[in-house]
């Protein structure tokens, strides 16, 4: 067995960035052989990341870069907030962004196969995965293009965004427009960009909700016009609940049963479609209002939204597209 001096152990210490006491072990497996500790190592990452691979990896580092016409945002995942937090975790990240950045990377399979210090990236964070002791993945990489692209990181690195611009120039509002994306988590650009099946699925929901608060109204209505309190019978265990304490009668108990069983099944069937589709449709516009960058009520200011603080600056200046990422999203 080779005699293992604190010199080796502290070169492989410093070209892998593994614990001491794992790369002594690595070079006494090898018999002080440098390369081989090395794969040995690497193995080592390689195993413990498909030992981790069902963990949960919500915590993390999110980061956003542009150099003027191209941004990019980027999600490094881990399991807890200690190693997310960690400087070396944190600088990793950065290295990652960096030389997307600088390559122009625009997905997420490009940057896995980026070279990084000599080695691809998807092999620095097998690397990483060994030194830690976490599951460690590439969870998001979203780039823009535009004639000016800001970027905002949210202190703590949980969420970060980039937004494009049309026009260079406007540094203060690019800048804006980005932490408002942060905080207020558009959907799109505007009611044009939301996708065709996310408009379907929202105007369904706001349907049945239409219809169930009619059908609640006429039942609530039935209620009352007989004198009993629709909040003393709204489920059967709050019915039997408050006969037991004398509040309702059981008589009132189950009048309201049959109340609430009949007009619901008869109002039911003869809502009318004109109306529900009106209520669905000025839902959905609120969601426009609430869920699109450009019709949001624009969070420095208020009352005015995004699209016509963007304006009042310059009455050609335009939102072109942005990008969002928030551990936990």
């Amino acid at each position: 067995m080779a005699n293992i001096t604190a010199k080796q152990v502290n070169e492989l210490r410093q070209i892998t960035g593994v614990g001491m006491m794992d790369c002594k072990k690595a070079l006494v497996e090898c018999d002080g052989d440098l390369e081989k500790a090395i794969d040995f190592l690497r193995q080592k990452g390689q195993k413990m990341a498909a030992k981790r691979a069902d963990r949960d990896a919500n915590e993390g580092c999110v980061l956003a870069k542009s150099d003027g016409k191209f941004g990019a945002v980027v999600m490094l995942s881990c399991e807890t907030d200690f190693v997310a937090t960690n400087a070396d975790f944190v600088a990793f990240t950065n290295s990652i962004i960096d030389g997307a950045m600088a390559k122009h990377l625009t997905t997420k399979d490009e940057v896995m196969a980026m070279d990084l210090n000599g080695r691809c990236v998807s092999d620095c964070i097998t690397d990483q995965i060994a030194k830690i002791g976490e599951k460690i993945e590439l969870a998001h990489y979203e780039t823009i293009q535009a004639e000016a692209v800001y970027a905002y990181i949210h202190p703590g690195n949980r969420m970060a965004s980039i937004a494009g611009m049309n026009k260079a120039g406007y540094d203060e509002v690019g800048h804006n427009v980005a932490m408002q994306v942060v905080a207020m988590r558009p959907v799109a650009l505007d009611e044009t960009s939301v996708p065709q099946n996310v408009i379907d699925s929202e105007l369904n929901v706001y349907r049945e909700k239409t219809k169930e608060e009619l059908v609640q109204k006429a039942v609530e209505g039935a209620l009352k016009k007989v004198g009993i309190n629709p909040a003393h019978v709204d489920s059967d265990d709050h019915i039997n609940s408050n006969i037991g304490k004398g509040w309702i009668t059981e008589e009132q108990g189950n009048m309201a049963r049959e109340i609430k069983a009949k007009v619901a099944e008869e109002t039911a069937a003869s809502l009318p479609e004109a109306k529900i589709e009106a209520i669905a449709k000025g839902r959905l516009n609120k969601f426009f209002q609430e869920s699109t960058l450009m019709n949001q009520e624009y969070i420095m200011e208020g009352k005015v939204s995004v699209k016509d603080f963007i304006a009042r600056t310059d009455k050609d200046l335009k939102c072109t597209g942005f990008q969002r990422l928030e551990l936990g999203a």
